[in-house]
C-alpha cells in the first residue's frame, strides 16, 4: 500500500511538472474585473454582486456550528471533523472575501476572493480521501492540500497552478463519488452539489449574456454566487441526513439501468430493468 501511495504521488507530480513545462503561463486578465452588473444601491458599489455572497457566510457559520454542536453530524472519524471544519471556515470566508473584492474589483482584492475558495476545494479533497480511501492518509493530507491552495494564490501572475487546484477537484470529486464505495448514505448529494457548481461556472462565463437576457435585472455573476452557495447547502443537508452505510457499494453499482426493447416486428414492446448489486459467490456461502 505504501509503495502504491508513493507511486501515485510520483505520477501526480510528474504530470504536474509536464503540464507546467509544456503549457504557457496564464496571466490574470484585467478584463476579469469588468463585470456586467455595476449598479449601486443604498450606497453599496456593485450591490448585487456584493450581497449575493451573503448566503456563503450564513451556511458557512451554520455548518461550522453544527460540526461541534452535540455531535449533530455524527462524524465517525476525527479527520472528518477537521476536514469539514476547514471546509465550512472556507465557505464562510468566501462570503466575506468575495464581498470585499466586489466592492472594488482589482488584482489585490481578488486574492481575498480566491483564497477562501481554495480552502474549501482542498478540504473537500481531503475529506474524500478520509472517507473513501484511507483515514490516516486523508487526515495527514489536510495541511499539505491547504498549503498547495495558498501557494496557488501566491503565483498571481500565472493562473495555471490555481487552475489545477480549482478544476482538478471538480473532476475528481464527482468521479470518486460515483466509483468509490461510500462510508455513509445519501452519497448522491455530492452529485447535486457538483451539478450546481457546474451551473455556477456556466453562469459566470455568461455574465454579460445573462445580464442582457434579463434586461439588466440580474447578471450571470450574481446567479453564479447563488448557485455556488447551493453546494455547501446540499453538503450540509447530506451531513445532517446521512448514516453509516452498512453495505458499502459504489453509486455506479447501485444505479439501475433500464431501457425499452422493441421486437423485430415493431409491435411488441418489452421493458427491461437491471440493477448492479454485489453478489456473494457460492464459496463464500459454503464457508
Amino acid at each position: 500500500m505504501r509503495k502504491r501511495t508513493l507511486y501515485a504521488w510520483g505520477v501526480a507530480i510528474v504530470c504536474f511538472l509536464v503540464l507546467m513545462i509544456v503549457t504557457p503561463a496564464i496571466p490574470q486578465s484585467q478584463e476579469y474585473h469588468d463585470f456586467a452588473d455595476q449598479l449601486d444601491f443604498f450606497g453599496i458599489p456593485n450591490t448585487l454582486n456584493v450581497v449575493s455572497n451573503f448566503p456563503f457566510l450564513v451556511i458557512g457559520v451554520i455548518g461550522l456550528v453544527l460540526c461541534f454542536y452535540k455531535d449533530y453530524f455524527k462524524f465517525s472519524l476525527q479527520g472528518e471533523l477537521w476536514g469539514w471544519t476547514c471546509f465550512f471556515i472556507g465557505v464562510a470566508a468566501v462570503g466575506v472575501g468575495s464581498s470585499y473584492y466586489h466592492l472594488d474589483p482589482d488584482d489585490a482584492r481578488l486574492v481575498w476572493d480566491r483564497l477562501p475558495m481554495t480552502i474549501a476545494f482542498t478540504s473537500i479533497v481531503a475529506i474524500f480521501i478520509i472517507e473513501r480511501i484511507d483515514e490516516q492518509k486523508g487526515t495527514v493530507s489536510i495541511i499539505p492540500l491547504l498549503l498547495a491552495g495558498v501557494i496557488s494564490i501566491l503565483f498571481f501572475d500565472d493562473l495555471r497552478l490555481y487552475g489545477v487546484v480549482q478544476f482538478v477537484p471538480c473532476i475528481a470529486i464527482p468521479l470518486m463519488a460515483i466509483l468509490l464505495p461510500p462510508m455513509y448514505t445519501h452519497s448522491a448529494y455530492w452529485l447535486w452539489a457538483a451539478g450546481f457548481y457546474l451551473l455556477a461556472k456556466i453562469e459566470e462565463a455568461m455574465d454579460k449574456v445573462i445580464y442582457k437576457w434579463t434586461h439588466h435585472v440580474v447578471s450571470g455573476h450574481t446567479l453564479k454566487h447563488l448557485c455556488a452557495a447551493m453546494v455547501p447547502v446540499f453538503l450540509t443537508l447530506m451531513l445532517a441526513k446521512r448514516t453509516i452505510e452498512t453495505n458499502r457499494i459504489s453509486l455506479l453499482k447501485t444505479w439501475k439501468v433500464s431501457w425499452t426493447e422493441v421486437n423485430g416486428n415493431g409491435c411488441q414492446v418489452e421493458s427491461r430493468e437491471y440493477a448492479y448489486t454485489s453478489v456473494q459467490s457460492e464459496d463464500s456461502h459454503s464457508r
